[in-house]
């Protein structure tokens, strides 16, 4: 049940958006088709298999993940929120809970933070005491791995034996590449499949509906009055409903008058400071142009090795993507994280205005509410 659970969640987290698998019920009694549709859907929007085999991969160099890209908002936080699981977010949560959790998850990122600072003290140590000792000269330096090796040679068999799996996995997948089209064909007739029984049920659906109807004035005696009942009923809601129209136009009138005034009164008081907000609005618009339009570098995202590097003026601080021994494109550390800071700094001027537009608006509000007093924190 659990397990059920969380592959619907995990589904619904990454965007797949077709109903009836979440429909399915919690024992694991049917579905069996409807996984199957929603595993191709991960074979082909999450690349699943490439993601396996680079998690799955042997590193024996020591890496770390570089991203310098704009991250994303994901598909599944723009869509409706209807099609989550009934278990799921329509449940009630304490605030207080989410902020225990809140706090919980910056206590452990702080240790992670403080755990990988660590990390990179010691393998510069490893770099720095094991630098000229590599046989290949564009590195220069063992990784922990390799040292590791020649600190217990035993271990090789282990390593060996992690290699071999990792090749097998591989000519899988390349196996799996060739006979690829034929699951996909394969797919697309389920699909037709399906969607011709859709079809069947809902005319079946249909033609029950309208079988099932009993003639009023044959079967009800009393179905004349109860039709009269529902006339009369609904010209009442017809007659509300102008009612209501005319209200919410006469409010609606009233509200734009008093929303012009003030727009007036606002013109005349906070002319400077509403220039001054202008301002630094486009100022911060012309700095996103100048980030934008400046030469566009070629974005780093995903694992690179790290290569250490003296500071003798022939080679710099920088990440290797290769362990070729032709020269290959290097990034130096100064250079992520002067562009991470660029990018810290949008941010942060995006957040506070953001923050500006929720105190004013925040300040509209408590001025409409009568006979209460807000300070602010």
């Amino acid at each position: 049940d659990n397990q059920i659970r969380f592959v619907k969640s995990a589904l619904w987290y990454h965007g797949y958006g077709r109903p009836e698998l979440y429909r399915l019920p919690s024992d694991g009694s049917a579905g069996s088709r409807e996984l199957l549709l929603a595993f191709s859907w991960l074979l082909h929007r999450l690349g699943l298999l490439e993601q396996l085999l680079a998690r799955n991969r042997v590193k024996t160099g020591d890496e770390t993940s570089v991203c310098t890209c704009e991250d994303g908002l994901p598909n599944s936080q723009k869509g409706p929120t209807e099609l989550a699981p009934e278990y799921g977010l329509e449940d009630r949560v304490d605030v207080r809970y989410l902020q225990w959790l809140n706090g919980r998850l910056r206590f452990q990122w702080r240790g992670l933070h403080a755990q990988h600072q660590e990390q990179c003290k010691l393998l510069h140590k490893i770099h720095l005491f094991t630098s000229g000792s590599h046989m290949d000269q564009i590195l220069g330096h063992f990784s922990v791995t390799e040292t590791d090796l020649i600190r217990q040679p035993e271990n090789y068999k282990q390593l060996l034996q992690l290699m071999e799996s990792e090749t097998m996995q591989l000519e899988a997948f390349l196996e799996w590449k060739q006979l690829e089209p034929v699951y996909w064909q394969w797919m697309e007739t389920v699909l037709d499949n399906m969607a011709e029984e859709g079809n069947i049920c809902e005319s079946q659906d249909a033609h029950v509906e309208k079988s099932g109807l009993p003639k009023a004035t044959s079967c009800c005696p009393w179905a004349d009055s109860l039709t009269g009942q529902i006339d009369r009923l609904s010209r009442d809601l017809m007659t509300l409903r102008d009612q209501l129209h005319e209200l919410i136009t006469h409010r609606k009138a009233a509200w734009c008058e008093k929303v012009k005034i003030r727009e007036e009164e606002l013109q005349k008081e906070g002319f400077s400071a509403t220039a001054r907000k202008i301002q630094e609005s486009v100022e911060l618009k012309l700095l996103d142009l100048t980030y934008l339009c400046a030469p566009k570098k070629n974005k780093m995202h995903g694992s690179c090795r790290l290569v250490f590097r003296s500071k003798h003026p022939a080679s710099k601080t920088g990440f290797g993507r290769s362990v070729s021994k032709e020269p290959v494109s290097a990034v130096s550390a100064a250079e992520v994280i002067r562009e991470l800071q660029m990018r810290e700094a949008s941010l942060e001027r995006e957040l506070k205005q953001l923050q500006e537009e929720c105190r004013q608006r925040l300040d509209e509000i408590a001025e409409g509410l009568d006979g209460v007093i807000c300070i602010s924190p």
